[in-house]
């Protein structure tokens, strides 16, 4: 097995271990010399090897969140993309991770993974929506590969949310609404929202045993995501019209998008539903948690904004039609409808095996208990209930489970342990004659395919003096793709079984020198597997063409080599940290993007030979300076990521990564007025990436990825213990951002929360 010039001075770095005695860090432990931003009230709950942000109720409080991932917006280099309240695509990207390189980023709720490795874009987003905002303790964050204890897939970093437990006897509520007035193109109008969010907790009094249950409903109407151009005439009758809205932001050659625009999609009236069972036990040895949560998404579009008028002024959404004596034909004003079902159950067991050890055994599964996405045939179909295709899946899912040993072995505090995964996908597209009714629905496509992954890892921290520790790991990781096919009118096709072995070593190294000066170093190596829908899913397309092409069985690995030099010190009541960090990926997997003639957005993955990113950042936080009662909580942080070799397409070659800024700055400042009262102010900029991975698509419009500014305020009042209110706007400057689809415009939140 061949090393890399990093993991050979990993592998060279840790066997200093053999000889040296350490102290035991569990993890999990308020060990002081880890260098961690942010709340110090609760430990951090995962492995704080390289930058590791932890985040809980004090910087909560400055939040405007109807989202659960709203909570994290302010975080050092980090982002999520969420497009409007309810938005279940909100992929998390870390330093220069790609915004939907959801693959890369590994999400857990209390130690359980919601990441969605199924696919790796926005539509395999983490699943937040089995946690409610009101009910998260701590958000934990920690930046790149740098612990042995996960997976690959930690590549860009991880997240853990901690939901709360409850302290004794109660009850508790929270509700919201939120409203956002839109303006875009020939779309005016102001959509509306609410949640309420309701749950009791107990614990013994003199008894091992704790019970949380909570629920939520959330409903709110988010605005277009889509806006639809004039496409190329199909021969025909012609029907003139008047309306078309022209962007002159966009060049009507431009591929990401058409620049005469006849109608916006539907806005996305979504509705969901959540129930969570939280059982704990401790009784000072032994400690378990069993976690059950159900969620309900749907997600109806029955209302495509129409832009275009005949002469007798009746809307014209589809059809052959002449703009100014040209002749178009239109496309994509399609009606659709997604419901899912959705359950994660997992359990948790930590007990003393000897004296000084502790065995922990961790196992989740996710199923995706239902999930059918309708779509008509157009316009007309869709007001009709003529016809259409639905997509749906199942039985897919995941199931996860880890066993891990710590304790003290001779001279050395030794982390050991074993793990696993599972993922099945099972997609078939079937065409309806009604598109909302399964009835006489004819099969199209079938795909289908399983991965699994077995691990082994081993990890130890050496405190080889009082201010110098260092920490030494290594993965192993197996993986096998299999039982992968696809059918379709066409074709019946199965995809030979392919297996792979790995082994990433990570090291870490930190001092604790005079004057509160900390400074920690990493290095690591680490490998993610191509994802079973990566591998084998075909996709519908919102033209009701199936694309055939958007999957690879042959695609490689993603392999990565990554440093951080991590430094914080304190100024009084300052405390400044900086980051400096590089990774370098071969064979990253990428999702090649091209919009077909029909301007629908068509992307097909592929290796890209080599990527390098590198970076710098800096954090500042300060409590009650300059004035009392204020906390000050800003980030800086500059990036270059760029493809060094991409043989499928040269062109690529030297050009700045998509959807990478050079540019991010995150911050928040939060003043104490007395008498409860606490006002917030947020920041969120991202400087202009570029939108393709050539370099050629740079604009701030619809079909781009744009510049980001949003600033944020909140004022809360706690008008009793029991009774808190608050108020808050987003994007006070109505700024205009897109992700592709268009960033939310001012919008509005008041809420009021109840504990007993």
């Amino acid at each position: 097995m061949r090393f890399s010039i990093v993991s050979r001075a990993v592998l060279l770095c840790g066997s200093v271990l053999s000889c040296t005695a350490i102290a035991h860090a569990e993890e999990g432990d308020a060990d002081p010399g880890i260098i961690v931003v942010g709340q110090q009230q609760h430990p951090i709950e995962i492995a704080p090897r390289g930058l590791s942000v932890s985040l809980g109720e004090e910087q909560f409080a400055g939040v405007n969140a109807t989202n659960t991932e709203d909570l994290m917006k302010y975080a050092p280099n980090f982002f999520v993309r969420t497009r409007f309240p309810g938005d279940s695509n909100g992929v998390p990207g870390f330093r220069g991770t790609h915004s939907i390189q959801s693959a890369r980023g590994l999400v857990m709720v209390d130690g359980f993974t919601v990441s969605n490795f199924l696919g790796n874009s926005f539509a395999f987003a983490p699943k937040w929506g089995v946690v409610g905002p009101g009910e998260v303790r701590q958000f934990d964050i920690v930046y790149g590969p740098y612990s042995a204890r996960y997976a690959g897939n930690s590549m860009g970093g991880i997240v853990n949310i901690t939901t709360r437990d409850p302290e004794g006897t109660e009850a508790f509520g929270r509700v919201q609404s939120l409203s956002q007035p839109y303006a875009q193109f020939g779309t005016k109008a102001t959509y509306w929202g609410w949640s309420g969010e309701a749950g009791m907790g107990f614990r013994q009094k003199d008894g091992p045993w704790s019970l949380r249950l909570s629920g939520r409903h959330f409903r709110n109407d988010g605005h277009p995501m889509t806006f639809l151009g004039l496409g190329k005439y199909a021969g025909g009758a012609v029907t003139p019209v008047t309306g078309v809205v022209v962007d002159p932001r966009q060049p009507a050659t431009n591929a990401a998008g058409p620049a005469q625009i006849f109608a916006a999609q539907s806005p996305a009236a979504v509705t969901q539903d959540q129930a969570k069972l939280k059982i704990g036990y401790d009784d000072g040895a032994i400690s378990g948690q069993l976690l059950a949560a159900y969620w309900h998404n749907i997600d109806n579009q029955y209302a495509p904004d129409c832009y275009l008028r005949d002469g007798m002024g009746q809307a014209v959404c589809d059809g052959n039609v002449s703009v100014n004596e040209v002749n178009y034909t239109l496309s994509g004003a399609n009606f659709s409808r997604t419901v899912r079902d959705e359950l994660l159950v997992g359990g948790k067991l930590a007990v003393p095996a000897a004296d000084d050890w502790t065995a922990r055994l961790s196992v989740s599964t996710y199923q995706i208990l239902r999930s059918d996405a309708y779509q008509s045939s157009g316009y007309a179909a869709g007001l009709a209930n003529g016809a259409g295709r639905v997509t749906e899946a199942g039985p897919t899912g995941w199931i996860t489970g880890d066993a891990s040993v710590e304790g003290q072995a001779g001279a050395v505090d030794l982390a050991f342990g074993l793990s696993g995964a599972f993922y099945r996908t099972d997609s078939r597209i079937l065409n309806l004659t009604n598109w909302q009714s399964k009835a006489g629905a004819t099969p199209n496509t079938r795909s289908f395919g399983k991965t699994r992954t077995l691990a082994g890892w081993v990890e130890a921290v050496a405190h080889i003096s009082p201010t110098f520790s260092l920490t030494a790991g290594a993965r192993y990781e197996n993986w096998r793709a299999y039982d992968g096919g696809l059918m379709s009118v066409a074709d019946r096709l199965r995809y030979a079984a392919r297996q792979e072995a790995t082994l990433d070593p990570k090291l870490s190294m930190q001092w604790d020198l005079p004057s509160d000066v900390r400074v920690q170093f990493s290095l690591a190596t680490a490998t993610r597997f191509p994802t079973v829908g990566e591998l084998f899913q075909a996709a519908l397309l919102a033209d009701q063409t199936v694309n055939l092409q958007s999957f690879d069985p042959n695609l490689k690995a993603e392999r990565s080599q990554d440093v951080n030099l991590l430094a914080s010190r304190k100024f009084g009541p300052v405390r400044l940290t900086v980051s400096a960090f590089y990774q370098r990926v071969t064979n990253a997997i990428f999702s090649f993007s091209g919009v077909n003639q029909n301007q629908v957005l068509v992307s097909n993955y592929k290796n890209i030979n080599q990527t390098r990113q590198y970076g710098f950042e800096g954090i500042a936080e300060s409590r009650n300076w300059p004035v009392r009662g204020m906390a000050l909580e800003g980030n800086v942080a500059w990036l270059d990521s760029r493809t060094l070799r991409n043989d499928p397409a040269p062109a690529a070659e030297g050009v700045f990564f998509p959807r990478i800024p050079r540019w991010r700055i995150n911050g928040t400042i939060r003043q104490d007025f007395g008498s409860g009262v606490l006002g917030s102010i947020g920041l969120r900029y991202a400087s202009r990436p570029n939108t393709d991975l050539f370099g050629l698509q740079r604009g701030d419009t619809y079909g781009y990825t744009s510049e980001l500014f949003a600033l944020d305020a909140k004022l809360g009042w706690q008008v009793t213990d029991a009774m808190r209110l608050s108020a808050g706007v987003n994007n006070i400057t109505n700024d205009r951002a897109w992700v592709f689809h268009p960033y939310p415009q001012r919008n509005f939140l008041i809420e009021a929360e109840w504990k007993l």
